[in-house]
């Protein structure tokens, strides 16, 4: 494994963990599906989302795991179970490092199976960029729980 994906394996395992923990952090279930004003989606949904982003780009795309995704139902879902949120949670965690780890060091210069937003994009960009997703999300559920806790 490079470098690089070794480092960023480490990333992903932190930043999904911290997305367990704050899940795992709210005292009422049903808070984790409030929207207050100014905030589009709850920390339920972005759950669901990062879930399946995950499980669909690195485990599906890059490692061809056979995971399918349903993107219109990570936005639809509602009052899903904390347990279910955290299970959909360990499982994107486990093909990321799963995937990473079976990837070769030439991995992150060959080409993104997939076009991006209509563009040819190297594994290293997608990696990084998958990265920041999983942050970006992290920082709104952290918010939209302080919001509703604290």
């Amino acid at each position: 494994m490079s470098d690089f994906i070794t480092e960023i394996s480490k990333v992903f395992e932190r930043d999904i963990q911290k997305t367990i923990i704050e899940i795992e952090h709210y005292n009422e279930e049903g808070d984790l599906w409030l929207l207050p004003s100014g905030i589009n989606n709850s920390a339920g949904t972005l759950a669901l989302h990062l879930a399946g982003n995950l499980q669909h780009f690195i485990g599906s795309i890059l490692g061809k795991s056979g995971y399918e995704r349903n993107r219109s139902e990570e936005f639809s879902a509602r009052n899903v179970s904390k347990i279910d949120l955290v299970s959909e949670l360990e499982k994107a965690r486990s093909i990321v490092k799963e995937t990473l780890n079976n990837l070769s060091p030439d991995a992150t210069g060959e080409d993104f199976p997939e076009p991006f937003y209509g563009k040819i994009v190297s594994n290293y960009f997608m990696l990084i960029h998958l990265a920041s997703h999983l942050n970006y999300h992290l920082g709104q559920i952290n918010y939209h729980r302080r919001f509703l806790t604290d």
